[in-house]
């Protein structure tokens, strides 16, 4: 399965959690290493002015980098690293276990828990992101949701190469590869792997695996005919 290891999704060059994983690790297995990575963890520094209005919950475990902008009516939840030159804009929901690269930008109305987010990567309008990775420059178009939960309560099982293999994950999000783009109000149903390079359409409702370089888009058709014209004036209901 070395198409669907770490490396074939990511650029490594700057992947913090190298230390713990190497080049043959399943991307999925980075989610089940996040809790100990932070634990382990012992520089929080907080190196940017905030607003009055941010709200920050254990500080202590919080870490915001250098020229960072967090506008005001953010809520922070350590344990959590946000990067250098980072957007976290008004209203967004940022909860535990969450490691923002530099940036990277977390937007209006944007919840992000137990979740890494590689260099620019963009959150940026209403979306969810739920024990997922983003890799470098991949962008979520607005409302697009990363379902991590499955409805029967399952764990997580991915298929690749016809096989299916089990994560051990009862949460898992999206794997998305470097320099993807997700269109506007797509969901990606829990378990989805995209490869990098990608474009997926808006309004797509996406699970699976996609391979690297890949274009999806729905194959439904808009319909636009004039009303008929009727004899009468008056309408009748």
């Amino acid at each position: 399965m070395k198409e669907f290891s770490l490396n074939s999704f990511f650029s490594l060059a700057d992947f913090m959690f190298l230390k713990l994983v190497d080049k043959e690790t399943m991307p999925w297995q980075c989610l089940s290493l996040l809790k100990s990575f932070f634990n382990s963890y012992d520089q929080y520094k907080i190196e940017t002015d905030l607003p009055s209005s941010v709200y920050l919950k254990n500080p202590e475990t919080i870490s915001i980098g250098k020229n960072t902008i967090v506008e005001p009516g953010a809520y922070i939840e350590g344990p959590c690293i946000i990067g250098d030159n980072c957007e976290i804009r008004n209203g967004a929901y940022i909860r535990p276990f969450v490691f923002v690269s530099n940036g990277s930008v977390i937007g209006h109305a944007t919840e992000v828990k137990h979740s890494i987010l590689l260099p620019f990567a963009k959150a940026a309008h209403f979306a969810y992101v739920g024990d997922s990775i983003l890799g470098r420059n991949v962008n979520l178009g607005a409302g697009v949701k990363c379902a991590n939960f499955r409805l029967d309560e399952k764990p997580i099982v991915l298929c690749i190469d016809g096989k299916k293999v089990p994560t051990n994950l009862s949460k898992m999000g999206a794997i998305i590869g470097d320099n993807t783009q997700i269109g506007c109000n797509t969901v990606l149903n829990p378990g989805t792997m995209i490869g990098k390079g990608s474009i997926c359409y808006s309004s797509l409702s996406l699970q699976g695996t996609i391979p690297a370089n890949s274009i999806v888009k729905s194959q439904t058709r808009l319909l636009i005919r004039q009303k008929r014209k009727t004899a009468c004036s008056c309408l009748n209901f």
